[in-house]
This record gives structure tokens, sequence and C-alpha cells, in this order.
């Protein structure tokens, strides 16, 4: 059975979200689950759920330790050595877990994957992917949202790889669709970056269909967007911004007067499905593409549901083998566009 370590203390309703989500993943799934935290804590609020939970397969492992929200990335990378996210990582390091998924603090998360778990083979900087809804029905990935503020050409080439691998593994299609973030179609629009990035897309092993524009994420016209960490992360927490603002203007149309409220009790059901699309929990969060093993970054507000289908995700991107096609791809195009040594 697969083992996920779960970082029982990261977010911010540690250890009741993380216990909830892992009762409700291993009640599931074919999975078991490790919750690394103090573990007096987070034995007791199995408790407080389901007495009977040593016969589940889950198991508690011991850090004296947590990062929160507040402190240093960095600094507390380096001074809380046995916190429960470093913990965690050194369970996927040591083969005894597949994969690491945490609420906590994101800088503090991808810092620790990338130094204990290390990077696979041909990724020069993992990239950390979300995944939004279309009115296509489909998903789309976006990556990079957050992880690498300045990249490379090369790097977004690789982000290419890396959530192309992701998308056929998660969302069983084929042949994703994928496209560079920039201001306009055609080739010769956006910055130097991505300028500079085009040529080298084009050549990958992928259905690369060029440029996209802000208005195509949403579209579902096309499946996988790479894009800067800058540029991701204010498309993100804009995209998040506008959801709520969306819920929120709906909510005060449909208390605004008694026949609004009549209306919206007979679209009851068509608001629920609304709110179910635009509901991150149900995404599994967000995948730091080319660690080795795996990690996983939840919102830190995330609930039960939020983490149990981060587990579910998880789950599912081991059985499709990612890291295995991240490497086997990135060596393909690293052989395919290597310069061959003139004969003496």
């Amino acid at each position: 059975m697969l083992t996920i370590a779960l970082d029982a203390m990261g977010g911010d309703h540690a250890p009741k979200a993380e216990v909830e989500g892992a009762l409700a993943a291993v009640r599931n799934y074919p999975v078991a689950v490790t919750l690394v935290g103090r573990e007096e804590i987070v034995r007791a609020e199995l408790d407080k759920h389901d007495r009977r939970w040593a016969k589940l397969p889950i198991q508690v492992v011991h850090a004296s330790e947590f990062i929160t929200m507040e402190d240093s990335a960095a600094k507390a990378v380096r001074t809380k050595k046995d916190s429960s996210i470093r913990v965690a990582s050194r369970l996927v390091r040591d083969g005894k877990a597949i994969g690491v998924i945490s609420a906590g603090n994101t800088g503090a998360v991808m810092a620790t994957a990338k130094m204990v778990q290390g990077v696979v083979q041909g990724v020069d900087r993992p990239g950390l992917a979300t995944t939004l809804p279309t009115k296509a029905g489909t998903p789309v990935v976006l990556m990079d949202v957050g992880a690498n503020v300045d990249c490379t050409p090369r790097m977004l080439a690789q982000f290419a790889v890396m959530g192309e691998a992701y998308y056929r593994a998660i969302h069983h299609t084929d042949s994703p669709r994928v496209g560079l973030l920039s201001i306009g179609e055609e080739d010769h629009k956006g910055n130097e970056l991505t300028r500079a990035a085009l040529p080298i897309l084009k050549s990958l092993p992928v259905n690369f269909i060029g440029n996209v524009e802000g208005r195509d994420i949403y579209k579902g016209t096309v499946d996988v967007i790479v894009c800067d960490g800058f540029v991701g992360n204010v498309v993100l927490k804009t995209s998040e911004g506008v959801a709520d603002l969306i819920k929120l203007m709906l909510r005060e149309e449909m208390t605004s007067s008694p026949l609004a409220q009549a209306g919206a009790l007979l679209a009851k059901g068509a608001f629920a499905k609304l709110k179910r699309r635009l509901d991150h929990t149900e995404y599994g969060g967000a995948p730091l593409l080319g660690v080795k093993g795996m990690c996983f970054i939840t919102h830190g507000s995330s609930n039960g549901n939020a983490i149990k289908n981060a587990i579910r995700v998880a789950v599912e991107f081991a059985k499709g083998d990612v890291n295995r096609r991240i490497e086997s791809e990135l060596t393909e195009w690293a052989e395919s566009t290597a310069t061959p040594t003139r004969a003496e």
C-alpha cells in the first residue's frame, strides 16, 4: 500500500483538518497515511474522531517542532531541524513514504522539499503547479505559480515538460495542449523571456500550441500554461479574488429582496454546482513538480476535504509515474537538441 507523509502541524486548522482528511482518505482510497507532528497532540485529535483509528492504515511520527506562517522560511528551515515538514520530507527521502503533503508555510515547504528530498535529474528548479477550472469543464494546469519569481527560458521549457507529464497522469489525456502565457498570440509579442522561450518550447516533445493570452486561461482551449512564478502568482491570487467576489455578489443579490430569495431557492442546485466548481478544496493542492518523490502544498486554510483530495491526487501522481516521465522526457529533449561533436 502506498504511504503518504502528512505534515499534521502546518495548516491554519492543524491538526484538526489534517486528521479529518487523513481519516477520510484511508477510508476511501488504497493508501496509508503517516501523520507527522507533536505525537500527543495528533493522537488526541485522532481519538476525538475515531478511537478505533489504530485499526486503520494510519500511524503517527513525532516531530518536536513546527514552522508557523509567521516564521521566516529561510531561517526556520535552517534552525527548526525537527520540524514536522522536515521530518515528513525525511520519510520520503528514506523511502518510508512516497510523498509529502503540507498546508504549511509555502516557502518553508518548498525549500525543505528541495533540500531534503532532492531534485529529479534534468530539472534546474522545481516549479509549483495549480489546477484551475474552465468553462469547457476541463481543468487547466498553470505553472509556475510562485516557486521561481525569476526564470530563464530553459526553466519555462522544463515547466512545460513537467506540467504536461502531470496533466497526462492526473487528468488522463494523451496529448495535452501546452501554451506559453504572453500578451498576444503572435510570436513577436511578449517580453524578452517569452520571446526567448518560444523557440525552445517549439522544440519540446509536447503538443505545444504557441502563445496564449490571459483570457484563454478559463476557456478550456489549452490544458497546460507555462509562465514565470511572478506572473503565475499574480494570476492565481487575482483569480482567487475574482472567485470570492463572484460568490459574494451572488449571495448579496440572492438576499436583496423576497423575490430574489424565492428565485435563489429555485436555483439552489445550480448555485451549489457553481460553488463546487469554484471550490479550491476539490483540486487536491499544488504539486511542486521536479522534486524527488512528491510534494503537494495546499492552502493554509485547507479543511479536511482539501487534505483528502490532496492525498487522492498524490496517489494518482504515484500511479502515473510522473517523475519517471519527467526525467525521461527531459533526457529525450536534451539528447535531441545536443550539438553533435565534430570528429577529429
